[in-house]
């Protein structure tokens, strides 16, 4: 009879088994007492025993790190990076598989999906353009699954998958754990953060737990005062002009004005005097999270949880190079509220010999932001119409004259996301030489939004001498979040759309052990995905001499229909907003007609992909693998589908999917009983890969498109010591090396180049840290723990136009404290040497900006365990 082998993980001394308990890096360390079990192939099983690169920050590296939120945790797992603009406003990466970073003003309806799946627990939580910023209280473990997962974690696990696991109520008796810490940092403010959580088994049959947490972090960065006006306006700007990141304008992108004499017009300052403020950059998170878990009887077990947060947010986390390190010059007060409520279900027990699990969640995300947009005005080429008096912008064959307004703009956004996703899985025992793991998957995704583009200058402006300032504006009958108008003064643009994502996939992977030390895996998922928009993206382009009349906006229901019909919209002549039809397309404007040939109602994705994996055990001590999969994520559809570009491009209507082939091999290996090295070597083909592009040249709106095939060649690894030699000391390491390089244009553009580097994908990623700890004589333990991480530069773009280079950082950081068996204190200091670390940045509006790693941060922190 077959019987499957075990593995002994008991060979450790007792000294090093001590020693690695402390370990940070929990999924490296091989201990009896700290073993990680994760769940990354959906089944229980030591990160040892998975055939496959994940790595996992276990609760206690959680604590002895202080990690709470993106930024803390990303920056210690080399391979891993996150481009975005602050809390709230992140995308992960893996394995440098990016290509742009979002802008806060395309982050929702027109964002990208993610091509790294994010789950909390069993539920995925990933959305368009930004991820949920989850606060890391009372986390069981962080679980990175590199490369592609999308066999049994679908559409966005295509670079790879980060899990949040939580700690889940239990029956072992009351307990509970307080948490608290404050810290002040160079040239910012003082931070505070309290946790509390509570064990509580309520009979034998049902237990509870709950969590609450608030987290003020102190601002660093200094709005300072400052003054532009319009006259540097990209309007105004010559051909040849040698933009900060070292690409020149093109003749093509040269302002419509730049030879224009303007000695008679009058520039506004715009002056941020009476907002600029030091360390305006705080943050607080807070909420709570209750869950409950049920024996309903030995075979079935009912868990459910529900958490609330709420993340207020102030001013920006960008700096500008120009001015000194944590310093920008905003002319309008940024403005975060992000708040979610997330409710999951979970129902598992047993059918026989079958392990059967539901999981089905509900989240409702609404945030409200104001956003400076006074950069616009070094791209968009029209602003100076719409804040300049008539005879500036259109004089005829005068010289400009007259005057132009602040360019003091601003953007409102309010956002309203439901999500509800359902899962259902089977697993066969562990035991058996075949077993599988099968299942359906089902989400639904709607995202509401309204932007406001708000440009107080328009009520002021003299329109040719008909009238002052702009009509008021009212809505297309299309929108979802709309007034009935008119909107508030100095609104010029709504953009109110609704985006629908729907996902099916029905999965499923097997092994079977060929031989006690040889087993095969196969896996399958099929999928159907569809993204819809609805609504309107309202213009007042004609506003400035006479009434509304909607026009040169986008009825983006009328667009995306399919009823075979369109209505044209960029004339200020209601008589010419004439429907056409498939009968009338001759007579159709080009941008309609092309509309009416080629615009989808949704952008429709599915397909089947596929993984093959060979693992060998040749003892207890080694395990080697090798793996291709596959991963995709879906496409979407572009508002401003059909516009004209350079030569024949034409931005398309549906954007494809962009999929990815992942080959790899990889190891996992015990040496010398105290030393552990896990690695893995891989080749990533990416074909149709997707990318925003901002081009003012082809249209002043952001749209996507497959812009390259790429290729990436890796190595990454961890490796921990726990010398017998030295009892209590751990030290524990990671790298990542990357080569990325795209491969072929598939736009015809000069701006994607053949031979670059892919975004957000440094050649060297690495850490290092050491754990000692040793006993006192008054009983207590003491331990030390410094640190290092190290990033290569990198890209933030694949755009040429919108790209800058990131500087390399080292960031240094130390712990030491005091431990009994029922508290812990400690002192810490982070970022010891003030690097000023470049950790993501943007030149989307033709300046540089980066977000700075938090200054030098020296604090105290108190852990209280009590039953």
């Amino acid at each position: 009879m077959y019987q499957r082998p075990t593995v002994n993980r008991r060979r450790l001394s007792h000294a090093v088994v001590s020693a690695i308990a402390g370990t940070m890096l929990a999924g490296s360390a091989q201990a009896q007492l700290e073993e990680v079990i994760v769940t990354a192939t959906k089944r229980s099983a030591s990160t040892q025993d998975i055939p496959l690169s994940v790595q996992a920050l276990g609760q206690q590296g959680l604590e002895q790190l202080g990690i709470t939120n993106f930024e803390d945790y990303l920056v210690q797992l080399p391979g891993v990076t996150a481009g975005g603009s602050g809390p709230g406003q992140n995308t992960i990466y893996i394995r440098g598989l990016a290509s742009t970073t979002p802008a806060l003003t395309t982050a929702g309806v027109a964002g990208l999906a993610p091509n790294v799946a994010f789950y909390l627990d069993e539920q995925p939580l990933a959305q368009p353009g930004r991820n949920l910023d989850v606060y890391t209280a009372d986390i069981n473990r962080v679980e990175v699954l590199s490369g592609p997962q999308g066999t049994l974690f679908g559409a966005s696990s295509q670079a790879g998958t980060v899990r949040l696991i939580t700690n889940k109520p239990d029956f072992s008796g009351t307990y509970g754990k307080v948490k608290a810490g404050t810290s002040f940092t160079r040239g910012g403010e003082m931070s505070n953060n309290m946790e509390g959580v509570l064990n509580l088994p309520v009979t034998d049959k049902l237990a509870l737990r709950g969590v609450v947490y608030a987290d003020s972090m102190g601002g660093y960065v200094d709005n300072v005062a400052g003054t532009q006006t319009l006259r540097e306006s990209a309007r105004f700007r010559p051909e040849g002009t040698v933009r900060a990141n070292g690409v020149a304008v093109e003749p093509r992108r040269a302002g419509f004005q730049s030879t224009s004499d303007l000695s008679n017009v009058n520039f506004l300052e715009a002056d941020n005097g009476t907002i600029a403020e030091d360390d305006y950059n705080d943050t607080t998170y807070s909420g709570f999270r209750l869950s409950a878990t049920y024996l309903i009887n030995q075979n079935w077990t009912l868990q459910l949880s529900h958490m609330q947060q709420q993340l207020d947010s102030d001013g920006v986390f960008y700096s500008d190079p120009e001015l000194d390190d944590y310093e920008v010059t905003r002319f309008t007060e940024d403005k975060l509220s992000d708040e979610f409520h997330n409710t999951a279900l979970t129902l598992e027990g047993r059918v026989g010999e079958l392990e059967v699990l539901y999981s089905g969640a509900f989240t409702q995300r609404d945030s409200n932001q104001r956003i400076d947009y006074s950069d616009y005005m070094f791209v968009g080429q029209y602003l100076p119409y719409y804040i300049c008096d008539g005879s500036v912008s259109y004089p005829g064959d005068a010289a400009p004259s007259g005057t132009c307004q602040p360019p003091d703009l601003l953007v409102t956004s309010v956002t309203d996301t439901t999500v509800q996703t359902h899962e259902i899985r089977i697993n066969t025992p562990e035991a058996n030489r075949l077993r599988a793991t099968v299942g359906g998957f089902y989400s639904d995704l709607q995202l509401d939004e309204r932007n406001d583009f708000v440009y107080p200058g328009s009520t002021r402006v003299d329109g040719f001498g008909v009238q002052t300032g702009f009509s008021p504006n009212f809505p297309f009958t299309t929108g979802f979040t709309s007034d009935p108008g008119p909107f508030p003064a100095g609104t010029n643009f709504r953009n109110d759309v609704r985006r629908t994502d729907t996902q099916l996939g029905v999965f499923g992977e097997a092994t079977y052990d060929l031989t006690p030390q040889l087993a095969l895996t196969l896996g399958a998922r099929w999928y159907d995905i569809e993204v819809d928009l609805e609504g309107s993206a309202n213009s007042s382009f004609c506003n400035l001499t006479g009434p509304d009349v909607n026009a040169f906006g986008t009825d983006i229901s009328d667009l995306y229909n399919g009823d075979g019909q369109i209505t044209f919209r960029g004339t200020c002549d209601p008589a010419e907003q004439i429907t056409y039809t498939m009968d009338t397309i001759d007579q159709a404007p080009d941008q309609v007609a092309a509309a009416l040939r080629s615009a989808p109602d949704v952008a429709a994705t599915d397909g089947v992909i596929g993984k093959v994996s060979l693992s060998w055990r040749p003892n207890a001590d080694q395990l080697w693998f090798a793996t291709i999969s596959e991963g995709f994520r879906p496409g979407l559809l572009n508002r401003p589908g059909g516009a004209n570009g350079p030569g024949d491009y034409r931005v398309p209507f549906a954007l494809d999917t962009d999929t990815v082939t992942n080959y790899e091999i990889g190891w996992k290996l015990d040496l010398a009983q105290s030393l552990r090295f896990n690695g893995s070597l891989f080749f990533v083909e990416i074909d149709d890969l997707q990318t925003t592009i901002f081009d003012p040249s082809i249209t002043n709106l952001f749209f996507s498109d497959n812009a390259a095939n790429a290729e990436i060649w890796g190595l990454e690894g961890n490796v921990t010591w726990a010398p017998a030699s030295v009892p209590g000391l751990t030290v524990t390491g990671a790298f990542s090396f990357l080569d990325t390089e795209i491969t072929e244009v598939l736009t015809p553009t000069e701006d994607v180049r053949k031979g670059d580097e892919l975004a957000y994908a440094p050649k060297f990623q690495g850490n290092l840290r050491a754990r000692y700890g040793w006993d006192l004589d008054n009983g207590m333990r003491a331990h030390v723990m410094p640190h290092v991480s190290y990033s290569d530069t990198a890209f933030t773009d694949i755009i040429s136009i919108n790209r800058m280079e990131l500087d390399s950082w080292m960031m240094l950081g130390v712990t030491a404290g005091v431990s009994t068996a029922s508290w812990t204190a400690e002192l810490f200091v982070d970022n010891l040497t003030d690097e000023a670390a470049e950790l993501t940045g943007s030149f989307v509006a033709d300046r540089e900006r980066v977000m700075l790693a938090r200054p030098l941060t020296a604090g105290f922190r108190v852990n209280y365990d009590f039953n």
